[in-house]
């Protein structure tokens, strides 16, 4: 597992300045989501007060690619939409990588499996992984991510929650409820994309725009 202390593109800039720009690196976030009595509920929680990056903040579980990501086994793969979405910015190979980072990191911090367990990893169901949107810690960050959010429905994972300690208040919130918590700007554009999503027919989700966020959490078009 990468180092807790500086892994999760989920919620906030880390503070302070780099004497030199900072290139970005790739990551994953995962927004696993529900129906629940008052409506959508998302998986979220709180990084330690302690964490360099994104201290106390909410966040969806989520980290940086790591170079056997490129190297691990899937039950299904990516979906052509997925696939396509993914691959605007990065290479076939890269763009897979980011979904099995999504789905690794899931499990490592949530104890959550989206696909099949083997041993002490997890073989991901990136079939079951929908593309959200992407965003790009500003420059001069002295932490960067360029950072890809994904989705999937809580009925494609199973298991019990679990946290690794790096999240607290592991559960399910509505975005009211997570907004009664302390949520950086980004996290909660990012869950204004998804709340978008979840509102389109499958065809509209497969031909929409594509969004990301740059500069200070300003919305774009993708190129």
């Amino acid at each position: 597992m990468t180092d807790p202390k500086a892994d999760n593109p989920g919620g906030a800039d880390a503070e302070g300045h780099a004497r030199r720009i900072v290139r970005p690196r790739d990551a994953a976030s995962l927004i696993v989501w529900r129906v629940g009595p008052q409506g959508p509920e998302v998986l979220m929680g709180q990084r330690h007060a302690k964490h360099r990056f994104m201290p106390d903040v909410m966040v969806f579980p989520g980290g940086r690619v790591d170079p056997d990501d490129h190297r691990q086994p899937a039950v299904k793969e990516l979906l052509p939409a997925t696939r396509g979405m993914l691959e605007r910015r990065a290479t076939p190979a890269r763009a897979r990588a980011i979904g099995i980072a999504a789905v690794r990191e899931l499990f490592e911090e949530t104890g959550l499996v989206l696909g099949e367990r083997r041993g002490d990893d997890v073989a991901a169901d990136l079939g079951a992984l929908h593309y959200v949107c992407r965003a790009v810690t500003p420059g001069g960050r002295p932490i960067r991510f360029n950072a890809r959010f994904l989705c999937a429905p809580a009925e494609a994972v199973h298991g019990e929650i679990a946290g690794s300690g790096e999240l607290e208040r592991l559960g399910w919130f509505t975005p009211e409820q997570a907004h009664r918590h302390r949520v950086a700007d980004i996290t909660g554009k990012v869950l204004l994309e998804f709340l978008d999503w979840l509102e389109m027919s499958p065809r509209r989700r497969a031909s929409r725009a594509l969004i990301v966020f740059r500069g200070m959490d300003n919305r774009h078009l993708e190129r």
